[in-house]
């Protein structure tokens, strides 16, 4: 499962605006190969959109079937927000949906449509994102 955290706003190289949904994964424990101690930490990424701002809101804390997983890519460099350093990096994270198979009695997928179509009627009948039950 994996959870609507943010959205940010971003632009193609034609400048036309877009959002794209940030999702985390779930805790999970890592062993520090510098103290040996273990440390706690999810993973992000971030999926593109065809909805306006409105409906990023709404769909905060939203959870999601499936998971993130590593995926390697191109080379690239990535700054260290903390730091500055510039490193290069080899991988990115993607956003792996939960495949039902088709023998399954329950569909988690019926349910996060359900849920989606009601947080999303919610608000439009609303506009207000305060009167939501997130």
């Amino acid at each position: 499962m994996v959870r609507i955290v943010n959205y940010q706003k971003r632009q193609t190289e034609e400048g036309k605006s877009f959002f794209v949904l940030e999702i985390q994964s779930g805790i999970e424990m890592v062993l520090s190969t510098k103290t040996g101690q273990y440390y706690a930490t999810a993973k992000k990424a971030n999926i593109s959109s065809t909805f306006d701002e409105e409906t990023c809101k709404a769909l905060l804390g939203t959870d999601m079937p499936g998971n993130i997983r590593k995926m390697d890519s191109e080379p690239y460099e990535y700054t260290v927000r903390e730091t500055g350093e510039i490193i290069m990096l080899t991988h990115r994270y993607v956003y792996q949906p939960e495949v039902n198979s088709p023998n399954s009695t329950s569909s988690n997928k019926g349910v996060f449509e359900n849920d989606f179509a009601t947080r999303v009627e919610n608000f439009s009948r609303s506009s207000h994102l305060a009167e939501m039950s997130i």
